[in-house]
């Protein structure tokens, strides 16, 4: 045998050494691990007594009746409100559709090339919005796959002003073009 194979048959037979010496019963490792390691008890304990709480009590019949009496009047409130053309707050999603809607009554949100090749798509358009309810920023995030409608929706909205104070900083908001 060579040098080489000297080493191989050495390692070989270490390592099985090694690993069969856990499975001998009287080998004692150098320490007694039974007698270091305290055994691990638990113990059960009742429940703490119950603090003098008193016990819970479903509200008493008066107060069922006074709350029918305090709903009528509310819808009453906003329903004279509506009829009479006060306008209730707006939300910025309503905002936006009344500016979109007036862009277009004026001729100046759908593109009259578009109308002419009959293009349709949506656009998604991120918005960054200032603390005035200003657009700062808008881009497209997803165009419509034509460039003249994309333009047209960052025209739109980019043009928006004075959104209310509800209006998240940052939204993605589609703007769709479709022919009637």
């Amino acid at each position: 045998m060579t040098r080489i194979d000297y080493r191989l048959f050495a390692a070989l037979a270490l390592s099985l050494s090694l690993h069969l010496l856990p499975l001998l019963p009287d080998f004692n490792f150098g320490q007694n691990f039974r007698s270091t390691v305290a055994p691990l008890t638990a113990e059960l304990r009742p429940p703490p007594a119950a603090a003098a709480t008193p016990p819970l009590s479903l509200p008493e019949q008066p107060e069922p009746a006074s709350k029918p009496a305090t709903k009528p009047p509310k819808p009453a409130l906003s329903k004279p409100a509506e009829k009479t053309g006060a306008s209730a707050p707006k939300t910025w999603t309503q905002t936006v559709r009344e500016h979109l809607k007036k862009l277009d009554s004026a001729g100046q949100f759908y593109p009259a090339e578009a109308i002419a090749r009959g293009l349709e798509g949506e656009v998604l358009v991120l918005l960054i919005i200032d603390e005035a309810g200003k657009v700062s920023a808008a881009r497209v995030e997803q165009g419509s796959g034509h460039p003249l409608l994309d333009a047209a929706a960052l025209r739109a909205v980019r043009s928006l002003q004075s959104l209310p104070a509800d209006a998240p900083r940052q939204v993605v908001l589609p703007v769709r073009f479709r022919l009637r």
